[in-house]
């Protein structure tokens, strides 16, 4: 007779798991199952505000805040707030079957229905407070005149917002009327305020005057000012924080879930202003925001006009993607010059400059406290970040891949990667169900930003560890099934 190692070892041969090693992973399974539930639990039941999140919440839950001090009555838009707990709870769905979860990423949506603006996006925030309310000029609500109503694509805020009410639309069969009317009345507001050369700005509150964007390459000015001018910069061209990229990311999923051209069409008027917006020699690459003049162009007191290491970045990615998406090279001509310039302009700490100085290509950054402009990164503000990381060679070596590929390869989509079974998947699950409270929360070490109480918070409930341990949760049960 075959002794147990023998058995084991044959039974590793074939591929088959011996029976310990199947019990803990059923083991495993079930706790992953019962964790995400009891996460999701505490999550709906304790933190939510109307279906929708902020950022970071006292252990007690008393403080709150998204980017700024919050309200129990309010919720965050902007990443990693209301949108981004939505699409986790939609791939816990994905990996459970489970329609709890379904109903909990609807509740987010609904959230979102109920902070849509009446120009057609989002604001950073959304207030529940009847009173507070009244400052909004949100779409459920009786108009006010002098409510605010500035949709914001800064910080993937609007975007965010779109793509989660789209994905819950799908999975609800497109059968929630409030929710798919919310989302297409956002959709065709994007396609409204899209310049007549195929940019966006950072906000709107309306569609813009075309004869005032005239279509243009971009171009260096005469001059331009050292001093900061606090010129009103809303209705720029604006690539920072990749503002333009991700709404050429949503039209591209709008196009592939409502089969409507209209918005890869849109996504392609983008890829189209962004070949005219690079940068002539000696700097091929591309400003954080440019005026309607297209030239790059002062927006916050810390972004001057400049060609950008970071965003540039950013921009060459989405090029890549458009690229694949329409199976057109002609989004891949510009990255070669880019990506010359930009490892010319690497730093010695093999970083990139945020901020190249236009036609010189010295790096700029800003003093501590009196925000001035200089060469010298010898006393630099830590709020905002005047070094980006070196992500060319990368950029390079998917360049290289796609401009070798069969003109019909190139068109076929992206084949979607699913979750592969690994060690480390399964440590990290372990780690996290191990990690989970009692009362069913991830609590850590950490503080609140805008805390002003004595003693200060130090612990915390992060929505952003909540959506990384969920999808670690969820990714474990997809690759398991």
């Amino acid at each position: 007779m075959m002794n147990r190692m023998a058995i084991t070892f044959l039974a590793l041969c074939v591929g088959v798991a011996p029976h310990g090693a199947l019990a803990g992973e059923e083991a495993l399974k079930d706790q992953a199952r019962k964790a995400l539930r009891r996460a999701t639990d505490f999550f709906r039941t304790h933190v939510s505000t109307e279906g929708g999140y902020l950022w970071r919440y006292s252990e007690d839950l008393t403080g709150r805040e998204g980017e700024g001090k919050a309200t129990d009555t309010m919720i965050w838009v902007q990443p990693p707030g209301t949108p981004s707990v939505g699409m986790v709870y939609l791939r816990a769905y994905e990996a459970t079957g489970d329609f709890y979860y379904l109903e909990a990423a609807r509740d987010a949506a609904y959230a979102l229905v109920n902070g849509q603006l009446r120009s057609g996006g989002w604001d950073y925030r959304i207030e529940f407070d009847p009173r507070q309310r009244r400052r909004y000029a949100y779409r459920i609500d009786p108009p006010r005149e002098d409510a605010r109503n500035v949709s914001t694509l800064d910080d993937n805020t609007t975007q965010s917002a779109v793509r989660l009410l789209m994905r819950v639309d799908r999975a609800l069969e497109f059968k929630d009327e409030k929710i798919h009317e919310a989302t297409e009345f956002a959709l065709s507001t994007l396609l409204e305020v899209q310049y007549p050369n195929g940019a966006w700005p950072q906000r709107f509150s309306g569609p813009p005057d075309p004869a005032k964007f005239p279509v243009r390459k971009a171009g260096y000015p005469d001059s331009w000012s050292w001093t900061f001018p606090g010129r009103d910069y809303r209705s720029f061209y604006t690539f920072n924080d990749n503002g333009i990229a991700d709404v050429i990311t949503t039209m591209l999923e709008a196009f592939e879930i409502y089969d409507d051209a209209k918005y890869q069409a849109a996504a392609e008027k983008a890829g189209d202003f962004i070949l005219l917006a690079q940068m002539p020699e000696p700097q091929p690459a591309w400003a954080q925001q440019y005026d309607a003049d297209m030239h790059p162009s002062w927006a916050r007191k810390f972004e001057p006009p400049a060609v950008t290491g970071g965003e540039s970045q950013g921009v060459m990615r989405i090029l890549l993607t458009l690229c694949r998406a329409t199976g057109n090279r002609k989004y891949l001509e510009p990255l070669p010059r880019a990506i010359e310039y930009l490892r010319r302009s690497r730093l010695n700490d093999g970083r990139l400059a945020r901020f190249y100085e236009l036609k010189t290509n010295k790096p700029l950054y800003f003093t501590r406290d009196d925000y001035e402009l200089t060469y010298s990164d010898a006393d630099m503000p830590t709020h905002y970040s005047f070094k980006s990381s070196f992500g060319i060679d990368e950029i390079a070596r998917q360049y290289e891949r796609l401009r070798a590929m069969d003109p019909a390869e190139l068109e076929q989509p992206e084949p979607e990667s699913s979750p592969r079974m690994s060690r480390g998947l399964a440590a990290r699950a372990k780690t996290v169900i191990d990690s989970l409270d009692e009362e069913g929360r991830w609590v850590e070490r950490g503080r609140l930003r805008t805390d002003d109480r004595d003693p200060p918070v130090r612990r915390v409930i992060s929505s952003r560890t909540f959506i990384s341990n969920v999808r670690t949760l969820s990714d474990y049960l997809l690759a398991v099934r």
